[in-house]
């Protein structure tokens, strides 16, 4: 990643969560994944820390009270959060889905594999991005 800051991690799924969490283990990623249930959570997570805020996001589209979609569109609207980068972690392939989450500023779309060894291929491929991307400086 590209510093230590936390990782919020928005997923319903306690195992996609604990998953996520292994896998961060397993290659050797220091940062602390912060887990939220549902988007609800996130913005509370969000408001409690906003003079530190994660480094990414990693979110769900199907979630209980606050979808990802509602999410995203909370954080595009607030000029703390706008510029966080977002790679959506879904089960969902509907068109609609991506269509709306890419108008939302999203950085990437991706399908959560059954496989576990793909699904570490993918955390794989979006640390090294995270970690060779350049950013504008921080406010």
């Amino acid at each position: 990643m590209r510093n230590n800051r936390d990782v919020l991690l928005l997923e319903d799924d306690r195992v996609d969560a604990m998953t996520i969490e292994r896998v961060f283990k397993q290659l050797g990623i220091p940062n602390c994944v912060v887990f939220c249930t549902d988007g609800v959570e996130g913005v509370e997570y969000l408001n409690e820390n906003r003079g530190t805020l994660p480094a990414i996001v990693l979110l769900d589209i199907n979630m209980p009270r606050m979808n990802g979609i509602e999410f995203l569109r909370f954080i595009r609207n607030d000029p703390d959060f706008r510029k966080l980068p977002v790679v959506i972690l879904t089960t969902s392939t509907e068109e609609q889905d991506k269509i709306e989450s890419f108008e939302l500023g999203i950085s990437g779309y991706m399908v959560k594999p059954v496989d576990y060894d793909k699904f570490v291929e993918m955390i794989q491929v979006i640390i090294k991005y995270w970690r060779l991307s350049e950013f504008p400086q921080e406010d």
